[in-house]
């Protein structure tokens, strides 16, 4: 497969901390699309000192809304659809560029390691996610507070990871976190119980999920070999899972 061929898409808003680190190592991309929701912080001014960036403006309402609107800005056969604060490896870059063009998939899985403060994990909650896909394959749906790529042909898988790597202030995280989990909670209450996940009807009980959480993040997943930012990512993400318990507390009795 030949780098320029494909299109980076990245979707911004206030992503300062992040977006240098992402876009330089997307120096080998012809055209990088980012969709913005209309920053107030310094991220365009430093996406413009990018000259292959093309920027488009949309006012946010959900991530699978932001991301189909990138994909029909798109006129290449690929897309690497990004978050801002996705970091590739070289090892990955080198990847898709020998990926086989006789022997090619219509979309690609990678794996992420998550990193606290620039080191990264033995292991984290991060999903494979499948960011590398042709673009008239695919489309976005809403999951939750997350959202999804959809794509229609054959599915492959490559070996080397991509660096979730968010710098952004814990203030920042926090409000990020309780507005994802109010969609949560949306998603819990208003999907039938059998169709849920064995984690998601965990954390339904509303007490269970933080305490299952914490363990599996610092034993299971080892991050109590990692030290300190082990500790703070278990903690981390079972402020998270607290938050999710005290916005379904709130909201069970009205559904």
């Amino acid at each position: 497969m030949i780098l320029q061929e494909i299109t980076p898409l990245i979707i911004t808003f206030n992503e300062a901390p992040n977006i240098k680190r992402t876009l330089e190592k997307l120096t080998w991309a012809k055209l990088i699309v980012v969709i913005d929701s209309y920053s107030t912080d310094e991220t365009l001014e430093i996406i413009k000192s990018y000259p292959q960036v093309k920027i488009f403006y949309r006012k946010f309402d959900t991530f699978a809304n932001q991301c189909n609107y990138g994909l029909e800005q798109i006129d290449s056969e690929w897309v690497l659809s990004l978050d801002a604060d996705y970091i590739l490896t070289q090892e990955l870059i080198s990847e898709i560029n020998y990926l086989s063009p006789k022997n090619l998939c219509d979309g690609y899985f990678v794996n992420f390691k998550y990193c606290v403060f620039g080191k990264s994990l033995r292991g984290t909650l991060l999903p494979r996610r499948q960011v590398l896909f042709k673009r008239d394959k695919a489309h976005y749906v809403d999951d939750g507070h997350a959202h999804q790529v959809i794509v229609t042909g054959k599915s492959g898988h490559l070996n080397s990871y991509i660096h979730h790597d968010d710098r952004k202030p814990l203030n920042r995280w926090l409000k990020s976190q309780d507005n994802y989990m109010i969609l949560e909670v949306k998603k819990l209450l208003e999907t039938p119980h059998n169709q849920l996940s064995f984690g998601d009807k965990i954390r339904k009980t509303k007490i269970l999920a933080p305490f299952a959480i914490f363990f599996y993040c610092l034993v299971l997943k080892g991050g109590i070999l990692d030290g300190w930012i082990g500790w703070y990512y278990a903690l981390q993400r079972t402020l998270a899972e607290i938050l999710l318990s005290i916005r379904l507390i709130e909201k069970y009795d009205t559904y």
